[in-house]
């Protein structure tokens, strides 16, 4: 999870052509997509602040590092875990500066460890804000508690200093983590992988009770039915902190059915957005496999539990970004490949091809304007956009990163192959950015996703108590709105 942010941007809902990304950057990857909650009692809107003034910049040193300044950075202790920044991204930055302290801690709540850390003025310089207890965008960049990464984009990037950072990464990274701030969009988030979502499956299961994934939802509720008739939970996901991954499947459903526009609309807070015809439609087919296909039990159960109960191919279908193969390495036996499919079309007449997917940007990074070294901060990002270090967040992951070409010569894992092959044939991508722009929006569509699916929700109510939620949202004069 991730907050996966994306705007009109090689990665949103205008879509763009993905064969010519794969010819450059060969793989795809994963994303942490996300939820948090607002900052409680940040300081004002005082100008930001820090300990570190910098130092000389040079050719080796272009953002005018303190070379001896000390270094904090968090991670989310997700499905990539945090060996990639211990054994790459971290020694990178102390072999640029050996003089510097680098302290890297990880956490699974990045939202309860750091709020309160933000809130007091004492931020970590970087922090990898993912997962589901993520802290909220909007108040970090409404209280200018987040730095603007232009600097970092309009520096000499480590491998070719002819080049600038910005240069070097797939188009639309930037465009993704920027939000208009006083009429003027600014970079204040660096999406650093690149997730694929879509339905995932064990590939050796299927071949050999011959199923195969389906395009048309005639041919997918088809399928539930033999796999049920095996005895096998057809579909389900983990509703304790997980239903984001069944909400991204539900808005996929609508936006290949109705176009990118339902996105955009729900992202803008446009009247009636929920209640557009697409989006009931999905609601409604979704509600019935919840109904027929899935195990209720599940709606009590985290992520890792669901994710295993496949593994032990208890579960057959699972929705969840490319990430998920990494995630569950540890526990995935010898009898079981992943794979992914995309999520089939809901009618004959959907405005969007069968294979069109959510792909995005996603891994959202951040550095603190108030910490201590927001320029070591910025630096520590731009040796993570080096090719070494986008390679061994790559070699430890199996996820590709923003970085363009950077996985070209590595062996990809059978997933990564999978959701490559899917990306390669969507002549269409999208993604939504509400989830965060709008934490209380994501907070609600995470519980109304629940009702729907596992507790006999229906799809009026659905429409109808997101829409509620977003109309509060947008009369709300003390919640920033984002537009795009």
């Amino acid at each position: 999870m991730s907050l996966s942010p994306e705007t009109p941007s090689a990665f949103t809902a205008s879509g763009i052509d993905r064969r010519s990304l794969l010819r450059r950057a060969a793989a795809a990857a994963l994303v942490a997509i996300p939820a948090a909650g607002l900052l409680e009692a940040c300081a004002g809107n005082s100008t930001p602040s820090t300990s570190s003034t910098g130092g000389a910049a040079s050719a080796k040193n272009p953002l005018g590092v303190d070379e001896s300044a000390a270094l904090e950075v968090v991670i989310f202790d997700g499905g990539y875990h945090d060996t990639y920044a211990t054994k790459y991204h971290v020694p990178e930055y102390k072999a640029a500066f050996p003089k510097a302290t680098v302290k890297e801690s990880s956490t699974q709540d990045i939202q309860g460890t750091l709020q309160p850390r933000f809130s007091g003025g004492n931020p970590p310089d970087v922090v990898d804000n993912s997962g589901t207890k993520y802290l909220d965008f909007g108040a970090l960049i409404q209280d200018n508690q987040l730095q603007d990464l232009t600097k970092l984009y309009d520096a000499p990037s480590v491998d070719d200093p002819s080049k600038k950072v910005r240069d070097t990464l797939v188009p639309g990274t930037i465009e993704f983590g920027s939000y208009e701030v006083s009429g003027t969009s600014k970079p204040f988030v660096l999406n650093y992988a690149y997730t694929v979502y879509g339905l995932w499956y064990n590939k050796q299961l299927w071949a050999k009770n011959g199923w195969t994934p389906p395009k048309t939802w005639s041919d997918f509720t088809a399928l539930l039915d033999k796999i049920k008739a095996a005895g096998i939970v057809p579909y389900s996901y983990a509703g304790a902190n997980a239903s984001y991954y069944q909400y991204l499947v539900i808005l996929t459903s609508a936006t290949k059915m109705g176009g990118t526009d339902i996105l955009k609309n729900i992202d803008n807070l446009e009247d009636g957005a929920w209640m557009a015809d697409a989006v009931k439609q999905s609601a409604t087919a979704w509600g019935e496999i919840g109904a027929k296909y899935s195990d209720k039990a599940n709606l009590g159960l985290k992520h890792t539990d669901v994710q295993l109960k496949q593994d032990q191919d208890k579960v057959a279908i699972y929705p969840s970004g490319s990430w998920l193969e990494s995630e569950q390495k540890d526990s995935t036996p010898a009898t079981f490949t992943y794979n992914m499919f995309p999520v089939p079309s809901l009618t004959s007449s959907d405005k969007l091809e069968p294979e069109a997917l959510y792909a995005a940007a996603g891994e959202p990074f951040i550095v603190a304007a108030k910490g201590k070294n927001p320029l070591g901060g910025m630096e520590y990002l731009r040796q993570m956009l080096s090719k070494a270090g986008a390679q061994g967040f790559t070699k430890e992951t199996g996820s590709l990163t923003a970085v363009q070409g950077a996985a070209e010569g590595l062996t990809l894992t059978e997933g990564t192959k999978s959701a490559n092959a899917a990306l390669s044939a969507a002549k269409t991508t999208f993604a939504y950015r509400f989830d965060g722009w709008y934490k209380d929006l994501d907070t609600e569509l995470r519980a109304a996703t629940n009702e729907l699916f596992y507790q006999g929700g229906t799809a009026d109510k659905f429409c109808s108590r997101m829409q509620a939620k977003a109309d509060a949202i947008k009369k709300d004069s003390s919640i920033t709105k984002f537009k795009r």
